[in-house]
């Protein structure tokens, strides 16, 4: 007994470890970039590299809000506009699409699935010119509802898809005892199975906010006005203005990732809870 006790201690030790060390892996970048931001453009290039930096510089997050026309906080909030609209929009239209597609048996459900499926996989770059075209005929190209609608149609397959698993996993002896209670199709929908889905909606939600902020490609090719474009493409073409200046580069990165991590942090619940069980329910 106490053999097999070392035995799983020693196992739980080794496991320790290698987790530390791969935690530490998986954020060195994190904390280069940040150490990077505070260093002047010498010690960055400095050999052999220091690890922490000599002499603070701040000037790198100063130009963000001083630098011609690229304003961090105003880049700051037209990504969050856009990813919150794209959020709500993905979510509003996925969670009806994906009871239907779980609760139905149609014809064409698995058509549905499968176009779902694809759209995942399809590359930006196929999408670009009609979405270009169709916003140009629809009056709204150069404006955050371009943006919203591109970035959209990013989370929702990937909502649909997750949250299927959720609604087919649902008894339907849930639904017929709602129906006894009197409620309707609908009150039975909003009171009942969406609070049970509640996990799922809030990771589909979480990574169609993801997507959604960390997008370049439509908001470069959507918005062209400098007052509307958010942060990645905002970085991006201070890129072009003033060049690669590596410590403001890595002190834009670093405030970008900040919603990301707060949303890991104080969201990590609701993101593991819900991406096992719907994997175990699928």
């Amino acid at each position: 007994m106490d053999e097999e006790k070392k035995i799983t201690g020693k196992k739980n030790l080794l496991f320790s470890v290698l987790s530390v060390l791969l935690l530490c892996f998986l954020l060195f970048p994190l904390y280069w970039a940040l150490i990077t931001s505070l260093k002047n453009e010498q010690e960055i290039f400095q050999n052999p590299p220091t690890f922490y930096p000599h002499v603070l510089n701040l000037k790198s997050y100063a130009a963000q809000v001083e630098t011609g026309d690229f304003n961090m906080f105003r880049s700051f909030a037209n990504s969050f506009l856009i990813s919150m609209g794209a959020t709500v929009i993905a979510v509003l239209l996925a969670v009806p699409a994906s009871y239907g597609i779980a609760k139905y048996h149609f014809k064409a459900r698995k058509c549905m699935l499968l176009s779902f499926l694809v759209t995942q996989m399809l590359p930006v770059s196929v999408l670009l010119t009609p979405m270009f075209i169709m916003f140009k005929n629809m009056h709204v190209y150069n404006t955050w509802i371009a943006a919203v609608l591109a970035d959209a149609t990013i989370g929702i397959p990937f909502s649909v898809l997750i949250l299927k698993n959720y609604f087919a996993s649902i008894p339907k002896d849930l639904e017929e005892a709602a129906y006894l209670d009197g409620c309707n199709k609908f009150s039975a929908f909003i009171r009942i199975l969406i609070p049970i889905a509640k996990p799922g909606v809030m990771v589909c939600a979480i990574f169609s906010f993801l997507y959604a902020w960390g997008d370049l490609a439509y908001g470069m090719t959507f918005i062209l006005d400098q007052e509307k474009p958010p942060i990645t493409a905002g970085i991006f073409n201070f890129m072009g203005q003033y060049g690669t200046k590596w410590s403001y580069l890595t002190a834009f990165a670093v405030v970008t990732i900040i919603p990301v991590a707060l949303i890991f942090i104080f969201m990590q619940k609701y993101i593991v809870s819900g991406m096992t069980s719907g994997a175990v329910k699928g």
